[in-house]
């Protein structure tokens, strides 16, 4: 079939490299977002998918506006069989019903669970033990269309977001070959979603988001470091009666040590690191302290062996 592709991250990348290199289907056009300037020196920064496009020549599309009408008479000239969206913006009617076969979606989770934004990491913040990709046909709603295909995972107790997301992208790169053939030989039967009484969802996450509680219990603390990690990153502030300044945590594991430390303190044991709370204890692995980079505990300890008790809040 021919095939447009809508991406912009790495996640869309994978799969569009799995379109163009391991099937049959022909890529005759790829969108995504336009260019923007970014960091201290507003370089310009381009998507992920755009950089394979020029890499394997493929016919490129930026627009600024998805309803531009010049856009939607492009894409009509391709002539595709059906459109994959990875990653993207949502589309508006006039171009997901463009292609004879529809446009798909691929999602990074099991739908109906986890409509939005951050499904990967909220699958983790939740303690889930699986979560999964799915491809399902774009309608007016967001997340809502019939299912195609999924696949699933399983999430280890101490997985991060950043270890089930690269799961998740190769998975789901072959799962969207796997629904681009089913469509072209009709074996594919679009079913719609149940719509269960108890849905999880997955809004988009902000910096306030991100901030521990650490009156939580240590199993909620734990899932949320690493349904956040490496990105967008849970983190406190830790200081004295002085100052306190922002500490991103990366990593960190349950401990069953008993501490004779006040609530909420930080607790330097040789090369470990520990937060003292009133259900236990729980150890920091991976850290980084404000305006310095991203270290291990063993490093943090080294750097504050003579200061007083430092506590997180």
């Amino acid at each position: 079939m021919r095939v447009v592709f809508m991406g912009t991250p790495e996640f869309a990348a994978t799969s569009l490299h799995e379109i163009n290199t391991n099937s049959d289907h022909e890529v005759v056009g790829v969108v995504t977002v336009p260019d923007k300037p970014s960091g201290r020196g507003q370089k310009m920064n381009i998507s992920d998918v755009k950089k394979y496009a020029l890499e394997h020549d493929l016919h490129l599309l930026q627009p600024e506006k998805l309803r531009d009408e010049d856009f939607i008479e492009n894409l009509k000239s391709l002539n595709a069989d059906v459109f994959v969206v990875v990653a993207f913006r949502m589309l508006p009617q006039v171009v997901w019903s463009i292609p004879a076969k529809g446009t798909f979606n691929l999602h990074g989770s099991l739908l109906p669970q986890y409509r939005g934004a951050a499904p990967i990491n909220w699958a983790v913040i939740n303690g889930d033990k699986e979560t999964g990709v799915t491809t399902f046909l774009i309608d007016e709603k967001i997340d809502t269309g019939n299912i195609l295909i999924s696949d699933k995972v399983t999430i280890g107790e101490d997985d991060n977001v950043g270890k089930i997301h690269d799961e998740l992208m190769q998975i789901g790169a072959k799962l969207v070959v796997k629904t681009l053939d089913g469509l072209e030989n009709d074996s594919l039967k679009p079913n719609p979603q149940d719509e269960i009484l108890e849905l999880k969802h997955a809004p988009k996450i902000f910096k306030e988001d991100c901030k521990i509680d650490w009156n939580n219990s240590i199993d909620t603390i734990h899932n949320k470091i690493r349904g956040l990690s490496p990105y967008p990153c849970a983190w406190t502030t830790y200081g004295n009666d002085e100052t306190y300044k922002t500490l991103k945590i990366y990593a960190g594991v349950k401990t069953d040590l008993v501490l004779e430390a006040d609530n909420f303190q930080l607790v330097l044991q040789k090369n470990n690191l520990y937060v003292k709370l009133p259900s236990g204890s729980y150890e920091i692995l991976e850290l980084q302290p404000e305006g310095k980079r991203r270290m291990s505990a063993k490093d943090f300890i080294n750097g504050h062996k003579n200061e007083a008790s430092l506590f997180v809040k």
